[in-house]
């Protein structure tokens, strides 16, 4: 559908190629999660555009596009996740260089939006560091970003002068939740926290559950919860937690073990980013947690192997459909209205 042939840098260029949205369409990835780049390619028959990343010997980032994109439409992919500093940097320097190369419109697709969580002041002499990288990010000049379940939806205000879209996972556990044929009557979306209760409700409003049930936590700092309660009835029922993200497990497994005491049957367990840093994998082995799906906005590929209960979705079709929608100037809610 698309033409993918490499073409030299040196080649005398052709005008370029024309459709729906007036530009070829090409992708760019960086390294932080090529298993999904490549994937969103195969998805739009595309070839991602062939680039030398590395780094020099003090850990400078070096980067150099070997095709021509001049005039082009392009779609970068690249997550901020671990290693955090590396992979921002690496997206920067891949907008700056697509900028310098003349590249007619660029989309950064950030599957996951690493610093999110530092959204604002909790304590005195602190940074907000998710306005931080907004402004970064958008100082480079890309004409659009694309991410997926921000940690907090506030943060697509930090871009002032870009359009943020924020795209959903939720379709997806929505499948993964009807595939495993529940009892209706006894299904219960639970929301971690209060803030999670609307994405709780539309989940759970899809898949015909009985009800949401929300956890109210106090935390005592990041990663450490020192009270839990459960707001509504879990009785005899199977509970799917949904959330936005799985850092070290311990509030998960935490949540899953209170809902277990308080009579729930079974606990499953949607998150849309598993960071899965120092001892999560462990604590969700370890955990009353029957199964664990997340997505991968971050490369799983060892994870499965040290887990037992994880499983994996893809959200190559998602991205992919986003990206298309994008290029041909289409509505991107009509994906989250189906």
């Amino acid at each position: 559908f698309f033409s993918s042939q490499p073409m030299d840098r040196y080649t005398e260029s052709p005008p370029p190629e024309v459709f729906g949205g007036g530009y070829q369409l090409k992708l760019v990835s960086g390294t932080a999660n090529t298993d999904l780049s490549q994937g969103i390619a195969r998805q739009l028959g595309l070839s991602l555009e062939p680039t030398a990343i590395g780094q020099f010997a003090d850990g400078e980032i070096n980067i150099q596009l070997l095709n021509n994109v001049r005039g082009s439409d392009i779609f970068i992919i690249q997550p901020t996740c671990t290693d955090v500093n590396k992979n921002l940097m690496e997206l920067l320097l891949l907008i700056h260089t697509l900028q310098l190369s003349s590249a007619k419109r660029i989309t950064a697709v950030i599957p996951y939006f690493g610093y999110a969580r530092q959204d604002r002041k909790t304590k005195p002499r602190v940074p907000i560091s998710a306005s931080a990288v907004a402004q970064l990010i958008e100082k480079m000049g890309p004409h659009r970003v694309v991410t997926v379940d921000l940690h907090c939806g506030q943060i697509q205000g930090f871009f002032h002068q870009t359009p943020v879209d924020n795209l959903f996972a939720e379709n997806e556990f929505v499948k993964y939740i009807e595939h495993k044929h529940f009892d209706k009557d006894k299904l219960v979306i639970v929301s971690p926290d209060a803030g999670g209760v609307a994405g709780a409700r539309r989940v759970a409003d899809k898949v015909h559950a009985k009800g949401v049930v929300t956890i109210l936590k106090r935390r005592i700092s990041a990663n450490v919860v020192e009270e839990m309660q459960v707001v509504g009835d879990i009785d005899g029922k199977i509970c799917v937690i949904v959330d936005d993200m799985i850092d070290t497990g311990g509030t998960l497994c935490k949540a899953a073990g209170l809902l277990r005491d308080k009579g729930a049957s079974k606990v499953y367990a949607c998150a849309t980013h598993g960071l899965f840093n120092g001892p999560a994998l462990d604590r969700i082995n370890e955990s009353v947690l029957e199964e664990v799906c997340v997505t991968d906005s971050i490369p799983q590929r060892s994870n499965v192997d040290k887990c037992k209960k994880l499983l994996v979705i893809s959200l190559v079709q998602v991205l992919a459909e986003a990206i298309l929608r994008i290029h041909h100037e289409r509505s991107l809610s009509a994906l989250f209205n189906k």
